[in-house]
Parts: structure tokens; C-alpha cells; sequence
């Protein structure tokens, strides 16, 4: 088991097909935080509003961290826009998880950072919610793509490959939004005289200063299955769960072909 001091989970999309809830699973089972923010967008209702998918995985999530909360984890869970619709209940606490629209996170060594989750620097989020939801449908498609894609890619040995996130980080006006809203973000914590901002909503993981600011993305659970985490002594460590799966594959295989050579 690994501990952290404080773990930041966002963008899940739980209720949505794409949605890798095993993987969530497995990860929460080797790690434990002291806190966790779950940094907006752990539910789908967008989606669901159209017609749930909600395997046993998915309650299981949410049971594994009702139980990290009763064993007494502080949970803080900061609504995104696909679930907004729990913002009303900002202030509150159910089940042992407090709801904030956003929070200041004390490093261990003193340092303050602003988790929010970043809708709330989306233009297109802000003005245009229909636009949203279109460009929502649209990536759900070229999720629903990557399936025959690895499907035929896995006969052939080859690795993972994403088409939704090729167009992210290949198209220039995806590469320009991501730009501009790292760097919106991070005037913000500057604004407010903040060490560094947490946030989740662009599914697009990092760690990089903007001037003398830190910028954190968690990422998604929806494809690169990426957490942040901060250690006992104040720094943080980008968590990408599927390198360390591909890696003990890797490890496991390798093995199997030493075993069978002995063997022969």
C-alpha cells in the first residue's frame, strides 16, 4: 500500500461507458491519503441524463471510498460541470464527504494551492453550454473509436493507442485551448496570492511552472488514468496508473518466457 498525504482524483465519469472504474478500483485498493479531493466530474450526469451505463465497478468506486472515509480519510469533493448539479449542497457534508466548489490545500511544507476543477475557465463552458455539450458527444465518439482501434492494434502486439487523444495534442486549436487554460489558471492563483492550482476538467495531465506558479492536472479515468499525489515532505508526483499496468504486464511476460525456457 502507498501513502500519500493527500491524493486528487478528477474526471471519472462514472454512469458512462468509457469510464474505467476497474482501473480506479485497483489503484484506490494500493493507495491511501491522509485527504482526497476528488477534483470534479466523478459522476456523469450529463450522460446519464441520456441513459445510464452503471456496472458493479461503478458502485464499487463509490463504496471504496465511502470505506476509505469511515477508516478516516477526509474526503473533499468539489463538483465539476458534468455533475454541477451538486454544487447546491457546497458547504455540506453527506456520508462523511465534504462539498466545497473550491478549496485552499496547505502543502506539508507550507505552500498553498487553489483546487478547483477549471470549468469555471472554460469559456465554452461558461457562454455556451449547448457547444458543450456537443464537443461532449463528440469525444464520447472518438472514445467509442479507440475500442476496434486497440481491439485490432492488441492482435498485432502493439500498445494502447488513443485517437481522442492524438486530436488533443495534434490539432492546433485542442493544443491552443489547453495552453490557454493552463495559463488562465494559473493567473488565477497568482491573483490570489497562491502558490499553485489543482485542477482536473481538460483530461489532460501535468505538472509544469507557469513563472513561479505550479500547475497541476490530475487528468482522467477515462483514458490516461492519472492521480497527483503529495508525499510527507511536500512534493507532488503525477501518478499515471497505466504505465505501472503495462509495466507489471510487461514484467509478468517477461517471466513466463524465462520460465518456459528453463523449462525447455
Amino acid at each position: 500500500m502507498t501513502r500519500y498525504r493527500a491524493m486528487f482524483i478528477s474526471d471519472v465519469h462514472l454512469g458512462t461507458r468509457a469510464c474505467q472504474a476497474g482501473q480506479l478500483l485497483d489503484f484506490l485498493r494500493e493507495h491511501d491519503a491522509d485527504t482526497i479531493y476528488l477534483v470534479g466530474d466523478i459522476v456523469d450526469f450529463w450522460r446519464i441524463k441520456r441513459g445510464a451505463v452503471w456496472p458493479q465497478s461503478h458502485n464499487d468506486v463509490l463504496q471504496k471510498l465511502l470505506r476509505k472515509a469511515r477508516k478516516g480519510a477526509r474526503i473533499v469533493f468539489i463538483p465539476g460541470n458534468h455533475d454541477d448539479g451538486l454544487r447546491q449542497y457546497c458547504g455540506q457534508r453527506f456520508g462523511g464527504i465534504e462539498i466545497e466548489r473550491q478549496f485552499i490545500h496547505e502543502t506539508a511544507d507550507g505552500k498553498r494551492y487553489i483546487v478547483m476543477h477549471g470549468d469555471e475557465f472554460d469559456v465554452v463552458v461558461r457562454y455556451a453550454k449547448w457547444l458543450a455539450f456537443l464537443g461532449d458527444r463528440s469525444y464520447q465518439l472518438a472514445l467509442w473509436t479507440n475500442a476496434p482501434v486497440n481491439f485490432v492494434r492488441r492482435r498485432l502486439g502493439l500498445e494502447y493507442w488513443s485517437l481522442s487523444n492524438y486530436l488533443k495534442l495534434r490539432v492546433k486549436s485542442a493544443v491552443n485551448f489547453i495552453g490557454e487554460f493552463e495559463r488562465k489558471l494559473s493567473s488565477e492563483a497568482q491573483r490570489r496570492d497562491a502558490d499553485g492550482v489543482i485542477c482536473g476538467h481538460i483530461h489532460h495531465a501535468a505538472s509544469r511552472n507557469f513563472g513561479d506558479i505550479h500547475y497541476l492536472n490530475t487528468g482522467d479515468w477515462v483514458e490516461s488514468c492519472t492521480a497527483i499525489g503529495e508525499t510527507e515532505d511536500g512534493r507532488f508526483e503525477l501518478i499515471r496508473w497505466m504505465d505501472v499496468v503495462q509495466a507489471r504486464t510487461a514484467a509478468s511476460e517477461a517471466s513466463l518466457v524465462k520460465e518456459d525456457l528453463k523449462a525447455a
